[in-house]
């Protein structure tokens, strides 16, 4: 297996451009204006055809070897991405209370106005839940020697976590 993702590509339009005035003493406010009157200019649009024409490298070759107990070679690659999302993560999605002890649901959070856009309490925990979770089971699927019923379950629920939140897998 060869695997060589590189980083996205950085978007540069007018308002990145006009931000650039701030090292010459320009202030903030004056360049979001500058950069609100280029985007109305033909720079947009030489933005957009130059973001069209980059593209993030991405090289993957699979090996027959590599398929032949896929489940365990993805899980060497999923855990480690796991643990870094862990973190370094900068949010958390919603999750479902179900999908959590019952101390971590919302419903024992303190209650937040529904019109505010405001998160209540446990919202993190819920997903630092979640991700412990996942890690889990992808720990003990590397480790590839279980066979006791309870962590089977165990792992089972981790892996269908990360099926149900495998959109929620960013930073």
């Amino acid at each position: 297996m060869y695997i060589k993702i590189g980083p996205y590509t950085k978007w540069w339009g007018p308002y990145q451009i006009a931000d650039l005035l701030q090292y010459v003493g320009v202030s903030e406010d004056r360049c979001y204006k500058i950069g609100e009157w280029l985007s109305e200019t033909w720079l947009m649009d030489f933005c957009n055809w130059i973001e069209s024409k980059k593209k993030r490298t991405v090289k993957v070759r699979i090996d027959k070897y590599d398929t032949w107990s896929m489940d365990h070679t993805l899980a060497l690659i999923v855990l480690p991405m796991l643990k870094q999302l862990q973190a370094t993560k900068h949010g958390s999605p919603h999750v479902d209370d179900s999908d959590v002890p019952e101390e971590l649901r919302a419903s024992n959070a303190p209650p937040v106005d529904p019109n505010s856009g405001d998160i209540d309490e446990l919202w993190h925990k819920r997903w630092d839940w979640i991700l412990s979770e996942m890690i889990w089971a992808f720990e003990h699927l590397v480790d590839d020697n279980i066979y006791d019923p309870e962590v089977e379950r165990r792992i089972s629920n981790g892996l269908i976590l990360f099926g149900k939140y495998y959109r929620a897998l960013w930073d």
